[in-house]
C-alpha cells in the first residue's frame, strides 16, 4: 500500500472512535516496527502521534501488549505509549491505598495475581512484574518502598538488585503466563 493510501487507512481508522483504538494502535505500532524504507521520514512523525493518542484510549491489557511489541524499541515506547498508569501506582501507594486493584488494572493481571505479587516480601515478584511491564526501576523502587514502608536500607538495596538482576525476557514471559493464568 502506498504510504499516503496507509496514512488515509489510518486516519479513518482514527476517525472511528474509541472503539477501534485498539486496532488502530496495533496496526500503528506495527508499521512503525516494520518501516518499509519507501515511505516518508515525516509520516513517522504523524503515525507516533497517532499512536500516543490511541494508547491512551485503549486498556491496560492493550497497552501491555503494545509495551511487549516494542520492547525491541525503547526509545519509541517511552514516546508513545502513556505512563499514568504506573505513576498512579506510586501515587496510591504513597496514600496509603490499596494497590491490588491499581496493580492488577496496570499488569493485565486477575486480583489474586496482584496481591500475591505484592504479598512476596522478597520483592522477586513485584521486581518481575515491573521489569515485564516496562516500568522502570525508578518507579519500581518507590513501589516495593511505598508497599513495604517497615525494610530497613540493606533490604531496600537488595530489591534494587534483584530488579536489576531480573532478565528482560524472563520478566516478559512470566508476565504472560500470569496474564493467561487471568484469561483461564
Amino acid at each position: 500500500m502506498a504510504a499516503s493510501e496507509k496514512l488515509s487507512h489510518l486516519l479513518q481508522l482514527a476517525d472511528q472512535g474509541p472503539a477501534l483504538r485498539a486496532a488502530l494502535a496495533e496496526e500503528v505500532t506495527e508499521l512503525l516496527i516494520n518501516w518499509p524504507p519507501d515511505y516518508p521520514d515525516n509520516m513517522r512523525s504523524v503515525c507516533e502521534a497517532l499512536l500516543t493518542k490511541a494508547a491512551r484510549d485503549v486498556d491496560a491489557v492493550t497497552r501491555a501488549r503494545l509495551r511487549e511489541q516494542l520492547a525491541a524499541y525503547p526509545g519509541l515506547a517511552q514516546r508513545v505509549l502513556p505512563r499514568e498508569i504506573s505513576q498512579a501506582l506510586v501515587v496510591a501507594a504513597r496514600n496509603g491505598e490499596n494497590l491490588t486493584t491499581q496493580l492488577a488494572e496496570c499488569l493485565g493481571v486477575n486480583g489474586a495475581t496482584a496481591q500475591q505479587i505484592l504479598d512476596d516480601m522478597s520483592g522477586t515478584a513485584l521486581a518481575t512484574a515491573c521489569k515485564g511491564a516496562h516500568i522502570n526501576r525508578a518507579t519500581f523502587s518507590a513501589l516495593a518502598l511505598l508497599a513495604h514502608p517497615r525494610r530497613d536500607r540493606r533490604h531496600a538495596f537488595a530489591l534494587l538488585d534483584a530488579f536489576d538482576g531480573v532478565p528482560e525476557t524472563e520478566a516478559a514471559r512470566m508476565l504472560r503466563d500470569w496474564r493467561e493464568n487471568k484469561a483461564a
